[in-house]
């Protein structure tokens, strides 16, 4: 079991064929070259298309990144659901699957009050068995989790068992209380897809969990401020916080359709295909623009 969860933990995309089903190849080909690079572990999230997955999918994604030969890095798997009995099964799959830890967002249909959310993350961990990134994704989907949860939790299991991803907005600010909140025990991480990574870093946190679609660009920016060059990481950072603006103009939908494309690109995945219901579809120009940037980065 591996209990030290830290620095660039990428989410995994989920590739479709073009008759919809999951696409193990090119799952192995984006697996083995995030592996190839300088990453921390591997993750899976609300930009893994979880929420557009059936129960079956779910359990077979994580069981072939389980399977796959990660070496050291850490596998984290997101069980968030509707309800507690859903959340703890997922996690106890997730564990079944190989996953070192779990994260879970709350429900999104009904929102839960204090107790509520205590109760739901309280038997993820009890039952589910394995240490647990409470993520309050509310800037873009769910329901936001109030500081007094958080510190309740962090206070009964300690920092092995519990982690936080906050992304309530405002982000920063709200990274500090939950930081101040626990005296800088709590383990933290970011999730702002590179855009808040600079500010959050000097908030104290623990690491990043990015998608794949910049990952290069974001590892250069997570070095240079591990090695406190400064200077160095904004150089990186800057145009990396221009690519990410393009995709926060569409929500969840917006960084879905690029990292789709992205995938693509690079030659992963052998489609761009995203679940239904898509709301935002990437036009020509925002793909121009794009392109441009990214001869920024020489990705």
């Amino acid at each position: 079991m591996i209990k030290q969860i830290h620095g660039v933990i990428p989410v995994v995309h989920t590739p479709f064929l073009e008759n919809g089903e999951l696409d193990r190849a090119s799952l192995v080909r984006e697996l083995e070259w995030a592996c190839s690079l300088e990453i921390d572990g591997l993750c899976t999230g609300m930009v893994s298309e979880l929420l557009r997955l059936d129960d079956v999918e779910r359990e077979t994604l994580h069981r072939w990144i389980g399977e796959f030969d990660r070496g050291a890095r850490s596998f984290v798997a997101s069980v968030g659901a509707e309800s507690i009995e859903q959340a703890v099964i997922y996690a106890q799959m997730a564990r079944q699957a190989g996953a070192d830890a779990v994260m879970a967002i709350p429900p999104t249909k009904k929102q839960l009050d204090a107790q509520g959310l205590t109760d739901y993350y309280t038997q993820i961990l009890e039952l589910g068995g394995l240490p647990l990134i409470v993520q309050d994704a509310s800037g873009y989907v769910g329901n936001e989790i109030p500081l007094e949860v958080s510190v309740c939790l962090f206070e009964r299991f300690g920092s092995e068992k519990v982690m936080f991803k906050p992304e309530a907005n405002p982000m920063g600010p709200r990274l500090s209380l939950l930081r101040d909140a626990t005296e800088g025990a709590a383990q933290i991480f970011e999730g702002s897809g590179g855009i808040s990574l600079m500010d959050s870093y000097h908030r104290g946190i623990a690491g990043t969990i990015p998608g794949m679609e910049f990952l290069p660009q974001v590892l250069k920016v997570w070095e240079a401020l591990q090695a406190e060059e400064i200077g160095k990481a904004y150089e990186h950072y800057l145009p990396l916080c221009a690519l990410v603006s393009l995709q926060l103009q569409a929500g969840l939908d917006g960084f879905l359709a690029i990292e789709k494309y992205m995938m693509k690109r690079q030659g992963l995945f052998t489609t761009d295909v995203r679940r239904n219901p898509i709301e935002w579809k990437m036009d020509l120009e925002t793909q121009q623009e794009l392109e441009r940037l990214l001869m920024l980065i020489d990705l």
